[in-house]
C-alpha cells in the first residue's frame, strides 16, 4: 500500500506538523489496520495508526480511548486525528508486550496489574451507548468454529447429532453469559494487547470493539489466553484474588464463589469456540497463517472445562475425538 504510506507522510508533514522523522512499521493486527512508529529527529517516538476509511473505523477507537482514559487507565494519548482519512497520531506506548515478558518470575506482578486495571475498568468505564454482547453476537462468533474450522479449515462433515450437540451447547454458553452481571468489555483484552510501561502499567491498546456485556469475558481472555497458558494451581489464585476484591464491591452483589466459576469456565468455551474459528478465518480469508499454531491451546481448554462441566463434556468429546486428531494431536 505505498499510496496510504504515501498519504500518512503527507498527513504528518501538513497537518501534524511533523518534519524530519522516519517512519518504521511498528505492529500489524488481525484487522485492516497498520502501525507505524514515528522517530523524530531528536529521538522521541509516536505511532501513527493507518485504519482504511473503506474497511476500518477510527471512530470508536477514539470514543473508547476516552472513556478509558478518564478512569485511569493507560491508553495512547491521541495528538491529533482525520476520521475521514483513517489516520491517527498516538502516544508511543513501546513494543514491550505483556506475551514476551511473561514467566514464572514476573507473572504475579504483571496479572496484579493487569487484574487492577480490569476492576477499575469494570466498575468505572462508561458502557452506556456501547453494543449490547447480546445473544445474537454470542451466537454470531460460535458460528465461527464450524463455519470456518470445522467446514473451511478441516473440511470435516458433520453429522445430525454432531449437529444437535453443537446447537445444544451454544444455547447453554449464550444462557451462562447473559445471566451474567453487565460490564464494559474490552473484548480483546490479553497478552498482545497489554504491554508492559513506565508508570500506569499496563498500557492497554486494540479496544476499539468494546461492548457492553458479562462480568467474566475479559477476566477469561486474559487468565485463559490465546497465546500463553498457565498451571491451574496459579489461575485460581488470581482467580480467587479477583473474586474477592469483585465481591467488595457492586460488581459481584450477591454471587456465590461457585457460580462465578462456572459462569467463568463456560465464557472462556463460548470465547475459545470463536478464538479457534477467527485463528482458521484470518488464515483462509486474510492470508495470515502465523495464528494456526494457536488452535490446539484453544480446544484443549474446552476439553480442560468439559472434564467438570457436564454441559460441555460431550462438546469436549467431540474435541478430542474428532477436531485435535486432525491437527496430529492428542489431548494431553
Amino acid at each position: 500500500m505505498p499510496d496510504r504510506l504515501r498519504q500518512l507522510e503527507c498527513w504528518l508533514e501538513q497537518t501534524c506538523g511533523l518534519s524530519r522523522f522516519s517512519v518504521a512499521p511498528a505492529s500489524t493486527d488481525a484487522s485492516f489496520r497498520r502501525y507505524f512508529r514515528i522517530t523524530l529527529d531528536n529521538g522521541s517516538t509516536l505511532v501513527a495508526m493507518d485504519a482504511p476509511p473503506d474497511k476500518e473505523d477510527c471512530g470508536p477507537f477514539v470514543r473508547v480511548a476516552e472513556r478509558l482514559s478518564a478512569v485511569g487507565l493507560h491508553v495512547p494519548k491521541i495528538h491529533a486525528g482525520d476520521l475521514l482519512k483513517g489516520f491517527l497520531l498516538l502516544e508511543d506506548l513501546g513494543n514491550r508486550a505483556y506475551l514476551d515478558h511473561l514467566h514464572e518470575a514476573s507473572a504475579d506482578v504483571l496479572y496484579g496489574d493487569a487484574l487492577a486495571a480490569l476492576l477499575t475498568m469494570q466498575r468505572s468505564a462508561d458502557s452506556d451507548a456501547l453494543p449490547p454482547y447480546d445473544r445474537a453476537m454470542l451466537m454470531r462468533e460460535m458460528r465461527l468454529f464450524p463455519d470456518w474450522l470445522l467446514s473451511r479449515h478441516l473440511g470435516l462433515a458433520l453429522n445430525d447429532s454432531e449437529h444437535a450437540m453443537l446447537a445444544q451447547t451454544f444455547e447453554l454458553l449464550i444462557d451462562s453469559a447473559l445471566a451474567q452481571p453487565v460490564v464494559f468489555v474490552h473484548r480483546d483484552y490479553h497478552s498482545r494487547n497489554l504491554m508492559v510501561v513506565d508508570g500506569v502499567n499496563p498500557g492497554v491498546i486494540d479496544f476499539q470493539d468494546a461492548v457492553a456485556g458479562p462480568i467474566t469475558y475479559d477476566l477469561v481472555s486474559l487468565l485463559r489466553d490465546c497465546y500463553i497458558s498457565w498451571p491451574q494451581r496459579r489461575l485460581d489464585v488470581w482467580l480467587n484474588g479477583y473474586f474477592e476484591a469483585a465481591a467488595q464491591t457492586s460488581l459481584l452483589d450477591g454471587v456465590d464463589r461457585k457460580t462465578f466459576l462456572a459462569w467463568f469456565d463456560l465464557m472462556g468455551v463460548q470465547r475459545h469456540l470463536k478464538a479457534a474459528g477467527i485463528f482458521a478465518r484470518l488464515n483462509h480469508r486474510d492470508g495470515k497463517s502465523n495464528y494456526l499454531g494457536d488452535i490446539p491451546r484453544t480446544l484443549r481448554y474446552i476439553i480442560d472445562v468439559g472434564k467438570i462441566h457436564e454441559g460441555v463434556a460431550d462438546l469436549a468429546d467431540f474435541m478430542e475425538t474428532r477436531v485435535l486428531p486432525e491437527f496430529g494431536l492428542s489431548p494431553n
